[in-house]
């Protein structure tokens, strides 16, 4: 698998997105669901990666700094047809060394509380992130679940 980082302007990670924000919107009602759309991932404190196998698309993820020591994991998704193949795990190892080469000390994110978002929180929490409160400007949420990774 290779990993870059991407401008966001390819078909295949447009339809990405799309497959993610139509999914979120399933599980969540509209007031808890923080998934970024194009425009806000193309923020200048974002980097965004996608994970390849040839030309396939396997998955994608981004850093968000939230200041000179935290910084927050965003989209992390994988296409539902791909799942299982470890791309989430190498774009996930991927953001926690960078965010640690970028002398981060604390990485977080939200993810959501329902039942589908279970193997999420079993990978986040395998990588050794652990329940929190809100961060950043997240209100408290019962369907929201937060993470934090001290690094």
């Amino acid at each position: 698998m290779n990993i870059r980082i991407d401008d966001l302007r390819g078909p295949e990670i447009r339809a990405l997105l799309e497959e993610h924000l139509r999914h979120m919107h399933e599980l969540s009602p509209p007031e808890s669901v923080h998934a970024l759309d194009l425009d806000k991932l193309r923020q200048p404190e974002i980097t965004f990666w996608t994970v390849w196998d040839g030309e396939q698309l396997m998955g994608c993820g981004a850093l968000k700094q939230l200041s000179a020591s935290e910084g927050e994991l965003k989209s992390m998704r994988t296409p539902a047809a791909l799942r299982g193949r470890g791309a989430a795990r190498a774009i996930l190892n991927h953001i926690i060394e960078t965010a640690r080469s970028r002398g981060l000390k604390r990485l977080s994110l939200e993810t959501g509380s329902q039942p589908g978002f279970e193997p999420a929180r079993r990978l986040y929490a395998s990588a050794g992130f652990k329940f929190c409160g809100p961060f950043a400007d997240y209100p408290e949420d019962p369907y929201s679940a937060f993470m934090t990774l001290e690094l």
